[in-house]
C-alpha cells in the first residue's frame, strides 16, 4: 500500500472519528433534555417548558442529521473502504431509517414552529421515542466500534 493511500485512509478515519465524537456529544445533550422533559407531571404536561421542548427538538434533528449526512452518507456513497464496516452499515441502515422516521414525526408534532403543539400525549410520545432512540444508540454503538477500529483490527 502506498504512503499516500495510508495517509488518505488516516485522514478519512480522523474525519469519521470527529463525526462520531460530535454525535456522542449531541447524544449526551439529547439524553439530558429527554430526561428533563420526561420528569414532567403527567397531569400537567401542558405546563412543559416550551424552551426545553424546542431545544430538545433542535438537538434531536441535529443528532439524526449528523448521523445521516455525516456518517451514513459517507458509507452509502462508497467512501468507506472497509468492507466489514460498509456491510454492517448496509444491514442496519433500514432500521436506523425507521428510528429517523419516528424522530422526525415527533419533531413535526412537537416543534414549536409547527404551531401550538397539543401536549396531552407528550409523555407517551417521549416514551415511544426513547425506546426508538435506545435501539438507534445500540446499533450506532456497534457501528461506531467497527468504524473506529484500526485498519486490520479484529472483525
Amino acid at each position: 500500500m502506498s504512503k499516500g493511500r495510508k495517509q488518505g485512509d488516516g485522514e478519512r478515519r480522523a474525519r469519521g472519528g470527529s463525526i462520531v465524537k460530535k454525535m456522542l456529544k449531541e447524544r449526551s445533550e439529547l439524553l439530558s433534555l429527554l430526561m428533563e422533559l420526561s420528569q414532567a407531571d403527567p397531569r400537567h404536561a401542558a405546563r412543559t417548558d416550551p424552551d426545553v421542548l424546542l431545544e430538545f427538538c433542535q438537538v434531536l434533528v441535529d443528532y439524526v442529521a449528523a448521523g445521516h449526512f455525516g456518517l451514513y452518507e459517507r458509507i452509502i456513497s462508497g467512501q468507506e473502504r472497509r468492507r466489514n464496516v460498509a456491510q454492517f452499515a448496509a444491514d442496519l441502515l433500514p432500521r436506523l431509517e425507521q428510528t429517523t422516521e419516528v424522530a422526525m414525526a415527533f419533531n413535526e408534532k412537537y416543534a414549536p414552529d409547527s404551531g401550538d403543539p397539543d401536549l396531552t400525549r407528550l409523555l407517551e410520545d417521549l416514551s415511544e421515542l426513547g425506546e426508538e432512540l435506545t435501539t438507534r444508540f445500540e446499533l450506532e454503538d456497534r457501528l461506531f466500534g467497527l468504524f473506529l477500529e484500526p485498519a486490520g483490527g479484529a472483525h
